[in-house]
């Protein structure tokens, strides 16, 4: 959803999505692997034009930082304006990344608004990086599903059509998926 509102509201002309490899800091529990999790990407936008999925973390060994994607991608396509998108309960950390200022550098920021979030946190986190005049926002419709609640239903045995497409929901299911209670 955020890719298709990204679009519409910033003029993009596609949005490459870009699973992670190895997370340096965030770990998924139970982890399918980043193959299932590229797969599961390529089912859920199959047919749709505008979207794009990309292998490039996947593709490489050692921790997926978004400056070295962006790097990557720069060096690939350097005629395009890179635009990166992100929640803004992300963005509001940004300053914990590695190498946060090149990031910026690199690429526009599209941040979305996410329940729970002060967007001052995030005007904040931007202006002490110098990156305020870099960054739109993203007005997303609000949806109270997160990929850890959907992780949770699985586990619990509770339905996640129309949360996921049916190709994802047909993989998780067939492959045994997210069976494993979440963490809380």
């Amino acid at each position: 959803m955020l890719a298709q509102e990204a679009a519409f509201e910033l003029g993009l002309d596609r949005v490459l999505l870009v699973p992670s490899g190895e997370a340096p800091h965030k770990r998924i529990d139970p982890e399918p692997g980043p193959h299932l999790r590229l797969e599961m990407t390529r089912l859920a936008v199959a047919g749709d034009e505008l979207l794009e999925v990309s292998d490039l973390e996947i593709s490489r060994d050692g921790p997926s930082y978004s400056f070295r994607t962006l790097e990557l991608l720069r060096d690939e396509r350097p005629d395009d304006e890179l635009t990166f998108l992100l929640g803004a309960d992300v963005a509001a950390h940004l300053e914990r990344w590695r190498d946060p200022r090149r990031v910026v550098e690199l690429a526009r920021l599209g941040i979305a608004a996410r329940p729970g979030t002060e967007l001052d946190e995030v005007e904040a986190a931007l202006e002490r990086l110098g990156a305020s005049a870099r960054a739109d926002s993203i007005r997303m419709p609000e949806i109270g599903v997160s990929s850890t609640e959907i992780r949770r239903r699985i586990a619990a045995g509770r339905p996640v059509r129309y949360l996921v497409g049916e190709a994802v929901a047909k993989l998780i299911a067939d492959r045994g998926l997210y069976r494993e209670a979440v963490p809380a």
